[in-house]
């Protein structure tokens, strides 16, 4: 709890998945990939209760044995590849409510996939929501320039080369650009009311947490080694 609020963590880890065949099972440096979000939720203070959401007993297994609850299975109408993370935390955030009889402010959705975050970027997350009121509060990285939105080219169905927006046209120096940001699946902070209200994640009062220490979304084998490297890098493994 923090201020009053009760906080909710849930980890949003599906069975499938296309990249790589059983990733949030997969070895990183030695443990199941989603091991190391168990890990870190064991340093996070003022969480009042920490869940899996899963659609698989394998996975469930793991995260009981990594000491993070797993008090239901996920139902099969939300273990797709299409399912969005509104419909995978409302059903875990009521679900969890019901078994516990207990009503929580905020719910902080920590996916597997970004295992460099540190307990810091998590809790300044989750602080800055429920300090200030926030009803969303997602971890972002700066985005290159090379890469931003108005330098983006797309080629049509005919072979057709043009901006993906019109307006990138005007653009001729590097300074005409705004910065933009990514997500980077470190944290996101969301209150009860934005997700089973407003019915989404990104509700009008939304702020972020601005990251610039490298942090890699694990889609793939080569970014289970980048990570590897990392993690040896800096004694963490």
């Amino acid at each position: 709890m923090r201020n009053g609020k009760r906080i909710l963590a849930i980890v949003p880890a599906r069975g499938g998945s296309k990249g790589v065949k059983h990733k949030n099972l997969h070895p990183l440096a030695g443990r199941p990939l989603v091991v190391h979000t168990a890990e870190l939720l064991r340093g996070l203070a003022g969480i009042d209760q920490a869940v899996v959401s899963t659609d698989s007993e394998a996975i469930a297994g793991v995260c009981r044995c990594a000491g993070l609850a797993a008090p239901f299975l996920r139902p099969e109408s939300l273990a797709g590849d299409h399912i969005g993370d509104l419909e995978v935390l409302r059903q875990a955030l009521e679900e969890v409510e019901r078994q516990d009889q207990v009503r929580y402010d905020y719910v902080l959705m920590l996916q597997p996939t970004c295992p460099l975050r540190t307990v810091k970027m998590v809790e300044d997350a989750c602080h800055k929501a429920v300090d200030e009121g926030w009803d969303a509060v997602w971890t972002v990285s700066p985005s290159d320039l090379k890469y931003h939105p108005l330098k983006a080219l797309a080629v049509g169905p005919d072979g057709g080369l043009g901006y993906f927006d019109a307006r990138g046209a005007g653009i001729i120096a590097r300074q005409q650009l705004v910065p933009v940001y990514h997500r980077n699946g470190a944290a996101y902070a969301l209150s009860r009311d934005a997700l089973l209200i407003q019915q989404t994640t990104m509700p009008a009062r939304a702020s972020a947490i601005i990251i610039k220490e490298p942090l890699v979304s694990i889609d793939t084998l080569e970014d289970f080694a980048r990570v590897e490297a990392l993690l040896l890098q800096r004694g963490l493994t």
